[in-house]
């Protein structure tokens, strides 16, 4: 897992190859799917209306996560350290 860690750091141009690609398949695939039968108004006029919301929702849940972990769950790095 190290290594791969490692060989993906070295090529930032390919992680960023590969969400693009995959963001475009995305959205090709929301174009592409017939929303004449979708439940809410958000269904029927945006594309890819779930792959955004299923997005930002990861994006909120990172930073509250984030901001919960600094309300006093985190400990310093030498905590354990006596």
């Amino acid at each position: 897992m190290k290594e791969m860690i490692e060989y993906l750091k070295k090529r930032p141009q390919l992680i960023t190859t590969c969400v693009m690609l995959t963001g475009l398949a995305i959205l090709l695939w929301s174009l592409s799917v017939d929303t004449a039968h979708g439940h809410s108004w958000l269904e029927r006029h945006i594309p890819g209306f779930w792959s955004l919301f299923g997005i930002i929702s990861c994006i909120v849940l990172i930073f509250v996560a984030r901001w919960f972990s600094s309300t006093g769950i985190e400990r310093e790095e030498d905590y354990y350290d006596d």
